[in-house]
């Protein structure tokens, strides 16, 4: 049923699609927020990540260490 599903030619009628919709002005602009956001995604879930190998608490809105009850 599903065998022929996503052939070249489809992806070309998804770009030609996107560009229609969006236009080719506002298309460099959406895929380079994108990135940043992206780059933003990555780094804190880096940071995320060493904080629980170093077993730091994350700060609360004080400043200070979070406490749990």
């Amino acid at each position: 049923m599903l065998r022929n599903a996503l052939e070249p030619w489809h992806l070309l009628l998804v770009v030609i699609a996107f560009i229609a919709l969006f236009g080719s002005k506002r298309l460099p602009d959406t895929a380079r927020s994108l990135g940043k956001s992206l780059r933003i995604l990555k780094s804190e879930t880096r940071a995320l990540r060493d904080d629980a190998e170093t077993g730091a608490t994350p700060a609360g809105p004080d400043g200070g260490t979070r406490t749990t009850p």
